[in-house]
């Protein structure tokens, strides 16, 4: 039976209930289909980047966006992790649009095999592995981590889904999901398509808890910024058989919430960037009137006139447009008119 050690701290509290906030904050944004494809488009593109480039591919965002957009015909290994995995974003997003995700073993086989397709051999694509691997650190040149003997596996990942299925309903999804990625990366199930394949089923298993924002959300981004960080907070070092009832979750779920409070931060900044209308849009001479507000309480068309080079008849509909907009007041009459906040 998996149990595992963690602790409820004070940071992982925290976060648990800003991420609450953000997500509440999200999910009840009004945004028009135009701006919901955009995103989808978007986030793909950012997860299809970072979570191949944490795993060695030296393809830069600009050709990730090229080669989702025109798909060439011939392409090299690094160009097709890229279209699998966006292939395997594309598919997991409708099942969890359409409700139909089946949280288990047969989902990651099958997301394994589209992360690795025409990548491995094909006994090793969508399949447990049948053979030892080790964990290596490039740095150090040298083994760092023996996972469990591939005759475990399939009782270890057994073990970690009725460890899902019996708490969904007790501990808080994003406990539950951090929980899941690491084991999961403890079992190291796989010959290789480890990292993108819980990866993409961490944001599953959120997305059927509650984080309906999968279509727009790109956690592999926070993790590719740092991936030593990544690799060291995730992993673990030894003989499995030696660490597996001394492995601590808490460093790892505290870094995992840090993970998604920034792309929801992100997700957030951006989608109400997208949803201003040109209307709403503030141009330079807008803002220097309102920073000057800021500093001294006030300002009048004289002192506007000095910071800007417009006419008095377009100084006035920017000070009109602000108004409109809720921004500033005006006060006073005729020559003694001034503008302030409202």
């Amino acid at each position: 039976m998996f149990e595992p050690k963690y602790t409820i701290s004070p940071q992982l509290l925290r976060n648990i209930k800003r991420i609450s906030v953000l997500v509440a904050e999200l999910n009840h944004q009004s945004l028009t289909k135009v701006v919901l494809l955009d995103w989808e488009k978007k986030a793909r593109e950012i997860s299809a980047h970072a979570s191949t480039s944490i795993e060695g591919n030296p393809l830069p965002l600009t050709d990730v966006k090229e080669i989702l957009k025109h798909r060439p015909e011939f392409i090299r290994d690094s160009e097709r992790e890229v279209l699998n995995y966006n292939q395997a974003l594309v598919e997991l997003n409708t099942l969890v649009k359409e409700s139909i995700v089946h949280f288990n073993l047969s989902l990651i086989l099958k997301i394994q095999k589209n992360v690795t397709q025409d990548l491995l051999s094909a006994h090793r694509v969508g399949a447990l592995r049948q053979e030892p691997v080790f964990v290596n650190d490039p740095r150090l040149q040298k083994t760092i981590y023996w996972p469990p003997d591939h005759q475990d596996v399939s009782e270890l990942m057994e073990q970690l889904f009725d460890f899902v299925e019996c708490n969904k309903s007790i501990l808080d999804p994003l406990i539950l999901a951090g929980i899941f990625h690491k084991q999961f990366v403890v079992i190291h199930p796989f010959i290789d398509g480890n990292g993108r394949t819980v990866r993409l089923a961490t944001k599953v298993l959120l997305a059927g808890m509650g984080l309906n924002t999968f279509n727009l959300f790109s956690f592999e981004n926070y993790y590719n910024q740092n991936v030593t960080k990544y690799f060291f907070t995730v992993g673990v070092q030894g003989n499995y058989y030696d660490i597996k009832n001394e492995i601590d979750f808490t460093s790892w779920l505290e870094y995992f919430t840090d993970g998604i409070i920034d792309e929801l931060l992100r997700v957030g900044a951006g989608l109400k960037k997208a949803t201003i209308s040109p209307v709403e849009l503030l141009q330079l001479h807008h803002e220097k009137i309102l920073e000057h507000i800021t500093e001294h309480g006030y300002i009048t068309d004289r002192l506007y006139s000095q910071l800007t080079d417009r006419a008095k008849a377009t100084r006035n509909l920017d000070f009109n447009k602000l108004i409109a907009l809720g921004k500033i007041v005006r006060v006073g009459k005729g020559r003694a008119t001034m503008y302030k906040n409202k």
